[in-house]
């Protein structure tokens, strides 16, 4: 997945249960997709909670944000409520959207490469982040490709 590419579409089950789409999503504003390895573990938290922390400036932007991961819909519930996620968080069980996005991989203690993608109300990939420790740096990174500079 790089700058330019249409985004592919995904229908997948958040935290609570519901189908997120993207193309609906998109009817609202950008989204913001975050990619991570393993709900509740010490670096996902550290990025999630960063992102949710940041609420008011992707508000400002007209930015949704949504957290994937491999994880159960159960898993992403426990995160999500343990951390008082503001934003969905999905579960792509079978690796289908992950799959896509080019961010899957085959290691069961990390099944998911550490992505951000940003798309445009277009469907098109406006910027990815890939860095798999410096968690605190992707919502700001989203944060510049939303901003008008």
């Amino acid at each position: 997945m790089k700058t330019g590419d249409v985004a592919p579409e995904f229908e997948l089950p958040d935290q609570d249960g519901v189908l997120r789409r993207l193309s609906t999503m998109l009817e609202s504003g950008p989204v913001v997709v975050f990619f991570y390895p393993l709900a509740s573990s010490s670096g996902c938290t550290t990025e999630m909670c960063t992102v949710r922390d940041q609420s008011a400036q992707f508000a400002a932007v007209g930015a949704q944000r949504v957290g994937v991961s491999r994880d159960s819909v159960e898993s992403q519930k426990r995160f999500a409520v343990s951390n008082g996620f503001d934003y969905p968080l999905l579960a792509d069980v079978d690796g289908t959207m992950c799959e896509a996005y080019g961010v899957k991989r085959n290691l069961s203690a990390a099944p998911v490469k550490r992505h951000t993608v940003v798309i445009g109300t277009d469907g098109i990939v406006k910027d990815v982040f890939k860095s798999e420790f410096r968690f605190s740096k992707h919502a700001d990174k989203a944060l510049a490709a939303l901003t008008p500079r």
